[in-house]
């Protein structure tokens, strides 16, 4: 029964919407309150003050793992052949033959960037997440410090930029503070000191950085602190413990890169005789509030530790497949009885596409084990949307349940790509074939973030990511 409204709330009739099973409900009556929260979620005929919403609505979309300023790098460092494009980009060549290649070109890059210049580039790359329905994004962040390593005035110049960048895009953010102290291991095993652009990631020791990260208190209701630690290349392993009794005593999000090329996996071994997952055990760093980016180079019992430790895995299929990482075992880390809880990123952008990030997951987990079906659409959607809020600190996020944030992506299911799609089976649809450009409206909050396919704040969204680029290179 469709009740009346409270006072100041608004309502929103689904014609299907996804409630978190297998298959979308069909509709469904969501009341936004003046906090921006869902007051009540109830089924039944399509009220006279309700805007009505066709297609298929999904709770907001979570983007956890991002590099915001390797947006400037897409279209220039893919080829494979190490060339990255016309003479003028910033890579010049080097650039396309390996993951280690691959980052010389993405630290020429980062040289470039201001404070100001950052924040340009990250809000147009952030309004292009909203128009692709990110109600929130986990931002790696790890270019901290000016050139040649030194502090601005505020240290935290570059985080306070993000954080304002993703208000002006209207999007949450988990700013993801990286501790980054080494420059990687040698064939020996041993830390390498920080050179040329990594200096700019630094903050010399990890109570250094510590310091640095509790001075930090972002503005605005729209914006959280987590922590990571680079990677075990990047942070030697007496570090790791107290980057993660930091986060264990703030209760922090805590994210590492892990296990991305079998070289990281080879230098570990020669400098600790333990895979990067052991050593991140051993030193406390695996808990239920982890998220391990990539994860792709698992032992068996790699896999058993994260499952037993309760950690979750963070997945970004389409950078994977383009710097030629590798497969994860999903399959593995997803076996009951313990459940790695996943969640999906877009890292490098080189698609900012969540449908297909999700849909890769399990295409992916095809072509490793030649047997389909290993996680469903609603699988799917859960970890683009509660488990990727979940991993970065929004507990009440993710989800279209009465009290949680209204945040709601409104999908087209009568464009080219979902035209004769069987509504009852929305979800599979959107999942396997829906694309970026099938978001209709974006609500995050309460608050509309895209109308008709175009942002509210930021409406020619390709010009100001056209200008912001241009700029940098």
């Amino acid at each position: 029964m469709n009740t009346q409204p409270s006072p100041g709330s608004r309502r929103y009739w689904c014609e299907w919407a996804w409630l978190g099973g297998e298959a979308p409900e069909a509709g469904v009556l969501l009341e936004v309150d003046r906090a921006g929260r869902l007051a009540s979620v109830s089924q039944g005929a399509l009220p006279a003050d309700a805007e009505r919403l066709p297609g298929l609505t999904l709770p907001g979309l979570a983007n956890a793992h991002s590099h915001a300023f390797h947006r400037a790098l897409r279209g220039r460092t893919h080829s494979g052949d190490g060339h990255t494009g016309a003479g003028h980009s910033v890579g010049g060549h080097g650039g396309g033959g390996s993951f280690w290649t691959w980052r010389e070109v993405m630290y020429r890059a980062a040289e470039r960037l201001d404070p100001d210049s950052y924040h340009r580039l990250a809000r147009a790359a952030y309004a292009e997440m909203a128009l692709a329905g990110v109600a929130c994004v986990g931002e790696f962040h790890y270019l901290h410090h000016g050139p040649g390593g030194h502090r601005y005035s505020d240290p935290n110049a570059m985080s306070e930029a993000l954080v304002a960048a993703a208000d002006d895009a209207g999007i949450r953010i988990t700013l993801l503070d990286v501790c980054y102290l080494s420059g990687g291991l040698d064939e020996r095993g041993s830390h390498l000191p920080l050179t040329g652009p990594q200096l700019r990631f630094g903050d010399d020791t990890v109570g250094a950085w510590a310091e640095r990260v509790s001075a930090f208190t972002p503005s605005g209701a729209h914006a959280k602190v987590g922590v990571a630690a680079h990677s075990v290349r990047a942070v030697p392993r007496t570090d790791l413990s107290a980057v993660a009794k930091f986060a264990d005593q703030g209760e922090l999000p805590l994210h590492v890169h892990v296990s991305e090329q079998p070289a990281e996996n080879a230098a570990c071994l020669a400098a600790h005789g333990l895979t990067p997952v052991r050593v991140l055990a051993e030193a406390g760093a695996l808990t239920e509030r982890t998220t391990l980016v990539h994860a792709t180079h698992l032992t068996d019992a790699d896999v058993d530790t994260v499952r037993t430790h309760g950690s979750a895995v963070c997945l970004c299929p389409t950078t994977e497949r383009d710097l030629a990482d590798g497969l994860p075992r999903t399959g593995d880390l997803v076996a009951a009885p313990h459940r790695v809880p996943l969640s999906l990123g877009t890292d490098q952008h080189a698609q900012l596409d969540l449908f297909e990030e999700a849909r890769a997951v399990e295409l992916h987990e095809r072509l490793r084990t030649h047997r389909r079906g290993t996680l469903g659409s609603g699988a799917l959607l859960r970890a683009a949307t509660s488990a990727g809020h979940t991993g970065l600190g929004w507990h009440d996020a993710g989800t279209l349940l009465p009290g949680s944030r209204a945040d709601l992506v409104n999908v087209s299911l009568d464009s080219v790509r979902l035209a004769g799609a069987d509504p009852e089976r929305a979800t599979d649809a959107v999942v396997f074939a829906a694309a970026a450009a099938d978001v209709r409206h974006v609500m995050v909050d309460g608050r509309w973030t895209v109308r008709d396919g175009v942002h509210v704040r930021l409406p020619d969204t390709a010009r100001e990511l056209d200008a912001a680029i241009k700029e940098l290179l």
